[in-house]
């Protein structure tokens, strides 16, 4: 019997993947599938971002490059950062990362063994939770709640801090809620957390382009008394439709920065170069695209919370940001995981439970509206006609 650490008995998964595999499966079969499951924008990457790629390799860019990214695209994340947000930003402290998930990794690796306690979102991105077991620290959930608008809290959060608290994670524009967190609350939880030096962050800023209904987002670089311990991640992900190009950056203090470098040259080493390329083409180009896609995302928000609220049982809050709702379906009689897998199987309609998201994500449902608002549409009526017709078990 092969014996591995007890730590791979304790790691979760990202269930989406999970229920994009079974939707894949039923659509090979002949079935009709909507997909508002994965968070992933339906539009492909803007077309000179692509060309970039391919110059790139047909320029020789073949080989490795430096563990922590090109520094011309470190040099540009620096200056993209303080031009949407006015901070200084050394490119000697962004690190080019393979997505956003390794900078997740690293920051809890950094932060986690037994008889610590990490603070994540909950409902929140399913691997934060998953990490901080792996690491056998304590996971404590930041209750993210409805009556909020999604937003986390500050007095909640800091309350729930203690001398074992080693690093506190937040995320706004937030998955899987679409909750934005308001200035006056983060200014609130940065006081707070003066009084803990010791404590770090990560902010999970990855929707940040993401915002309406005039919203702005808060970025946590734009403080400096928690400079020192603030890890923040990002990436091009969703603001660029390059789920699959596998790019994301971070900007690490201190120590940490070196420690990051390590854990990347003993696992990644780099990230592609080709990758790289069309990553500076994406910051230094045309922000034309990023603009029509935020602008489609909010007329498709509009368009799912109100078909939401008329569906029967169910409510949803406005989500501010990001491209998810995150429908209350406590008045139908459905358990979460139990109503979307029977959407899914009976109606063809792709959506993820809210338990997979945290502890308090009963009662919930999460839908991406990153599809088309014909596709929307679509499934909103047949879920209202299930919900007509079905009732919970």
């Amino acid at each position: 019997m092969l014996k591995t650490i007890a730590a791979f008995d304790r790691i979760g998964e990202e269930n989406a993947f999970a229920v994009l595999a079974r939707a894949n499966a039923l659509a090979a079969q002949g079935r009709d599938i909507i997909s508002l499951g994965i968070g992933q924008p339906d539009f492909r990457t803007p077309d000179f971002i692509v060309e970039a790629a391919i110059k790139a390799l047909r320029d020789g860019h073949h080989g490795y490059t430096a563990a922590n990214g090109i520094p011309q695209l470190r040099e540009a994340v620096a200056a993209d950062l303080h031009k949407r947000y006015g901070v200084e930003v050394s490119p000697d402290s962004v690190m080019i990362m393979p997505g956003g998930k390794p900078t997740m990794f690293m920051s809890i690796l950094m932060f986690g063994e037994p008889g610590a306690e990490i603070m994540y979102p909950d409902p929140g991105f399913p691997i934060y939770r998953s990490m901080i077991e792996f690491t056998g620290a304590t996971p404590i959930p930041v209750p993210i709640r409805e009556e909020n608008g999604f937003a986390f809290s500050a007095e909640e959060t800091l309350k729930l801090i203690t001398p074992k608290t080693r690093l506190i994670i937040v995320n706004s524009p937030a998955n899987p809620t679409g909750g934005v967190t308001p200035k006056s609350e983060v200014d609130k939880l940065v006081a707070g957390l003066e009084k803990w030096p010791d404590v770090a962050i990560m902010s999970d800023e990855i929707y940040d382009h993401m915002v309406y209904d005039g919203e702005t987002h808060v970025c946590l670089l734009s403080y400096p008394s928690i400079r020192d311990r603030l890890i923040l991640l990002n990436g091009w992900s969703k603001t660029y439709a390059m789920t699959g190009w596998r790019l994301g950056y971070a900007v690490w203090p201190g120590k940490l920065y070196d420690y990051a470098r390590k854990l990347a040259v003993n696992l990644h080493s780099c990230v592609n170069a080709s990758a790289q390329y069309a990553g500076l083409a994406a910051l230094t180009g045309p922000q034309d695209e990023v603009t029509k896609m935020v602008a489609e995302f909010d007329r498709r928000r509009k368009v799912v919370v109100e078909g939401l609220n008329k569906l029967p049982g169910v409510s949803c809050v406005v989500p501010k940001g990001a491209f998810y709702a995150f429908p209350n379906i406590k008045g139908t009689g459905w358990k979460a995981k139990e109503l979307a897998n029977t959407l899914l199987s009976d109606t063809g309609v792709v959506t993820i439970g809210g338990p997979d998201f945290g502890i308090l994500g009963e009662g919930y449902l999460r839908l991406s509206y990153a599809n088309s608002t014909e596709n929307i549409l679509k499934a909103l009526g047949r879920m209202g006609d299930f919900l007509a017709s079905r009732k919970a078990a």
